[in-house]
């Protein structure tokens, strides 16, 4: 198995100068290189300059600029440049799709936070003091970190990454050949719908509360963001105020994004715990999320119909905020792990059907909560009658797959 490692490091001040300045140089570098294919294609000739290109012009420039570039490794430079490479792929992938292009953009100070080296040992070296009790990692140009390591590392370190969060610095391994840990089985299935007024609901009845942790900072964010609004959006530099108006924003930002992902890995380590296999929902978010298109108004030209969009981005708020799609990650990830079977199911009409004589009809489903079958008459909570028909339909999906 793949796994990523994710641990905090602690370095001295002159350490996290030496760390900004890295983030720094690898930005200008990143910016160089982007305003080198614009020109080159607006050259009369429209020539298209490849990563190979560019690659090929790092050991002149880093003789040029021997206290800035020449300063750091080599490599994690080269995968600088492949950054902006696949950012292009990405670019004329999605030009040929006829999507909306979104031409690669230049990276300001606060957008480029993260120096990849793609070998450990070539320009870092994780666990550099084996002989110390304190764990630490080099970086080239920056010296022995230390690192707040609160779980041992399994499998073969491959890629090491150094990222910044505000004023926090973390460093990333990527590790293959991580052995499998697999649970004691428990002879359990369960089913679990998601929701918005609960998490999810299993087939069990049981329901997991959403905490809805963004609706709970939303007050302290909106002043916050006002605050930083009140200053000019397009300045050269930045006064001490309004730098200190965008942390806070940022910080507000982290802690709810912390809160989430620590819920969704207890939420999706009680399911691996208790269940042998896990039954959800094939969900496709980004479709579920997309504001509705504007509806001309015939008889007024250059008028438009009511479309609900206030509502329809009231909804689309709360579903982001529970971050169905991380959470369905994580319990990807943790099942793999754990020798546990986790099968996405089709998501079509999962509450409109009756799990006792297997009725479909819109008119099922009484409210957002309960489900009344018009056939039969079977009474329940609409999330439970989804959850039992998603657990039900594991048989099929496994019918298929075998």
């Amino acid at each position: 198995m793949i796994r990523a490692y994710k641990f905090r490091l602690r370095p001295t001040a002159r350490q996290a100068q030496a760390l900004a300045e890295m983030l720094r140089d690898h930005r200008s570098l990143y910016n160089g290189a982007l305003q080198e294919r614009r020109d080159a294609y607006r050259h009369p000739s429209r020539t298209h300059i490849k990563y190979g290109d560019q690659s090929a012009q790092l050991k002149e420039i880093r003789t040029f600029d021997p206290e800035h570039q020449g300063h750091w490794s080599f490599s994690s430079q080269q995968a600088t440049l492949r950054r902006l490479d696949k950012a292009f792929q990405a670019f004329f992938r999605r030009v040929r799709k006829g999507k909306k292009a979104g031409y690669p953009r230049f990276r300001g100070a606060g957008h480029f936070d993260t120096v990849v080296f793609p070998k450990d040992g070539d320009g870092c070296r994780w666990d550099s003091t084996p002989h110390d009790r304190q764990t630490r990692v080099r970086f080239q140009g920056v010296g022995h970190v230390r690192v707040h390591q609160h779980r041992k590392v399994k499998g073969r370190v491959k890629t090491v990454s150094v990222k910044r969060e505000d004023k926090r610095w973390y460093v990333v391994l990527a590790c293959d050949e991580v052995p499998t840990e697999p649970l004691d089985a428990t002879g359990n299935i369960v089913g679990i719908d998601m929701g918005t007024v609960h998490f999810f609901t299993d087939s069990n009845g049981r329901h997991a509360e959403n905490p809805r942790f963004l609706q709970a900072t939303a007050n302290a964010l909106a002043d916050a963001q006002r605050h930083l609004d009140s200053f000019p959006k397009r300045t050269r530099q930045r006064s001490k105020k309004h730098r200190a108006a965008a942390r806070k924003v940022a910080k507000l930002h982290a802690k709810v994004r912390r809160q989430r992902l620590d819920h969704h890995h207890k939420a999706s380590n009680a399911l691996i715990r208790d269940n042998d296999v896990i039954v959800h929902e094939r969900l496709n978010i980004a479709d579920m999320t997309r504001a509705p298109k504007p509806k001309p108004d015939p008889a007024n030209e250059g008028a438009f119909l009511p479309n609900k969009a206030a509502a329809k981005a009231g909804l689309n708020r709360i579903i982001l905020d529970a971050g169905w799609g991380q959470f369905l990650r994580i319990l990807a990830n943790k099942a793999e792990s754990a020798g546990r079977l986790l099968i996405p199911v089709d998501a079509r009409n999962t509450s409109r059907t009756c799990p006792t004589c297997g009725h479909v009809s819109k008119e099922n489903r009484v409210t957002q909560a309960k489900f009344a079958c018009v056939s039969c008459g079977f009474f329940a909570n609409a999330d439970h009658v989804g959850a039992r028909n998603i657990v039900n339909r594991a048989g099929l999906a496994l019918r298929e797959a075998a």
